[in-house]
């Protein structure tokens, strides 16, 4: 530890910050500052909280909304519609997400988090003023194409945390901008980013080939941030179907196996599921993480959901408070593991790569990410409506077959965790 201050030091006595540079000024606030910065990871909560809301919120109501439309030709129909409105927006974000990725690692993350939230209000608006089927499905594709705020705001709070807090900025606009002249500047600001992430090495290597490997050469071949996204895609897959999946079976009628919810009901539940999970990533995942791990933590999580998904058929067969207590518990387990697995991924990505890639790694992995969530709603309300037709058959009839391919998913998603497949950066122990 010595070496790395005593290095530092020298970086700093050689160079000076520039006011001028916002990464240069976050760089400088995390080495002032050792403790955690609330009021930046504040702005990152409420930007990730809007742009989170328009992919998520409409499947409560998505049912009612294609069945008023009167394209479905009978209510086992509805969930194969319901899909396609639901993939929509992950295969808009598909097409846009590494370009979206590259605008921010060429001029800021800020420019595109400001034109994201603007398209984000503009064409969130026009779905909800859709009155027919393919004005709904455009809305949602363009906000898709046209939001690109995700990818850039992951890797802003990945570089305004030090490495001990970023499974907390994980949870919840730093480019380095120097004129020709200030070449130093750039080299010092590498320098310190690489003593910043190998500060738990034995010993400090200043060659730039031997610290910074996976800069020099492709993000495509980069296998620890390409496998990690892989497995996260996987997941993701799991997912996005689950949350497709989840109120389709809870609106549906009893007879066919789901809760006969109303889309207020369902509300309800995912409000409660929302405020334990902020409550976790905030208090419980950090301490979590440090404990166990990124990717012990996710293998934990997808051990555990499993479990969780076979016991979903049989929840539907209680009533009243016991019910209701039982759907909200398993709601609200279900996202705490979904983040515990998600969150370690995203941090061996950001951790597999150098601060002036981050925007293109995080592009590409949130445009892998989205084919694999556009998959997920067709996917999954193909198959939830393929279930409700066979519910009289002797082998998993109709819930108990959906929940069942979504722990297919999901086991595939867990044995990817382990080598030779996920290949983890320099500075992590499995």
């Amino acid at each position: 530890m010595a070496e790395y201050r005593e290095a530092l030091v020298k970086q700093e006595e050689r160079i000076s910050y520039d006011e001028n540079c916002p990464g240069c000024k976050i760089e400088k606030l995390k080495h002032s500052n050792p403790g955690i910065p609330f009021k930046h990871l504040f702005y990152v909560f409420v930007v990730c909280l809007s742009a989170a809301l328009p992919i998520s919120s409409l499947f409560p109501f998505l049912y009612f909304m294609i069945r008023d439309f009167h394209i479905a030709k009978t209510d086992e129909d509805i969930g194969y519609y319901v899909g396609f409105v639901g993939s929509a927006f992950m295969f808009g974000r598909f097409f846009t997400s590494v370009l979206w990725g590259m605008i921010a690692d060429r001029y800021g993350r800020k420019p595109v988090v400001i034109f994201g939230t603007i398209a984000m209000v503009i064409f969130n608006t026009l779905f909800g003023l859709s009155t027919n089927f393919w004005m709904a499905l455009s809305a949602r594709f363009l906000l898709g194409s046209l939001c690109g705020i995700l990818g850039p705001m992951r890797a802003y709070a990945s570089e305004i945390c030090r490495k001990e807090y970023q499974s907390l900025g994980m949870s919840i606009e730093t480019l380095h901008f120097h004129t020709k002249k200030d070449e130093e500047h750039e080299e010092f600001c590498n320098s310190f980013e690489t003593i910043t992430y190998e500060s738990d090495r034995k010993t400090f290597l200043q060659d730039s080939e031997e610290t910074c490997p996976s800069s020099q050469q492709s993000l495509l071949k980069n296998w620890p941030l390409m496998s990690s996204i892989i497995v996260y895609c996987v997941f993701q897959l799991h997912d996005m179907a689950y949350s497709e999946i989840f109120p389709l079976w809870a609106v549906s009628p009893r007879s066919y196996g789901g809760l006969s919810y109303s889309s207020s009901d369902v509300g309800e539940v995912l409000a409660i599921s929302g405020f334990g999970l902020l409550l976790f990533q905030l208090l419980g995942y950090p301490q979590m993480e440090r404990t166990f791990g990124p990717v012990m933590l996710s293998r934990i999580g997808a051990v555990a959901t499993i479990a969780l998904l076979s016991s979903y058929p049989f929840i539907a067969m209680l009533s009243g408070v016991t019910l209701t207590l039982m759907i909200n518990c398993a709601s609200l387990l279900k996202n705490v593991l979904s983040v515990s697995i998600t969150t370690g991924l995203f941090l061996l990505q950001n951790r597999a790569v150098m601060q002036r890639q981050r925007g293109a790694a995080n592009g590409i992995a949130m445009s892998a990410m989205s084919l694999f969530k556009a998959i997920g709603p067709a996917g999954g309300g193909a198959i939830f409506s393929w279930a409700q037709k066979r519910r009289n058959a002797s082998f998993l009839p109709g819930a108990h077959m959906v929940f069942f391919i979504l722990n297919v998913v999901e086991v595939i998603a867990l044995i990817m965790t382990f080598k030779p497949f996920l290949a983890l950066p320099d500075d992590n122990i499995l």
